[in-house]
C-alpha cells in the first residue's frame, strides 16, 4: 500500500476510534478531527490512484486491488460505504466541493 494512504488511513482510523469514545462534550470535536482526517486521507487516496498505471477503469477493478482490499478489511465498516462513494468520485475525476462533504 502506499505509505501516504498508509499513514493517513491510520490516522483516520485512530480518529473514528476517539470519536467513538469520546463522552458526550467531546463529541463535536471529535466529529471535526475525524471528518478532517478522513478527507486528508481520501486526497492521499486520490493522488495514489492519479499515479496508477494503468489506473483502475471501474470502481470494481479499484475494489478488486489487493491494497484497496486491505483498506476495506482495516476500515471501520461503517465506513465501507463513505470510502466507496469516495472512490467513485475518483475514478470519475470528481472534487468535492467543501461544503458538499459529509456533515
Amino acid at each position: 500500500m502506499d505509505t501516504k494512504v498508509e499513514e493517513t488511513l491510520r490516522a483516520c482510523i485512530q480518529q473514528w476510534n476517539a470519536m467513538a469514545s469520546a463522552d458526550e462534550e467531546d463529541q463535536e470535536g471529535a466529529a471535526d478531527h475525524f471528518q478532517s482526517s478522513f478527507y486528508v486521507w481520501i486526497e492521499a487516496v486520490r493522488a495514489w490512484v492519479q499515479d496508477m498505471q494503468p489506473a483502475p477503469e471501474s470502481l470494481d477493478a479499484f475494489m478488486a486491488l489487493p491494497d484497496v482490499e486491505e483498506i476495506m478489511d482495516l476500515l471501520p465498516a461503517p465506513l465501507h460505504l463513505n470510502f466507496e462513494t469516495e472512490a467513485e468520485l475518483i475514478l470519475d475525476n470528481f472534487i468535492r466541493e467543501e461544503e458538499e462533504r459529509y456533515d
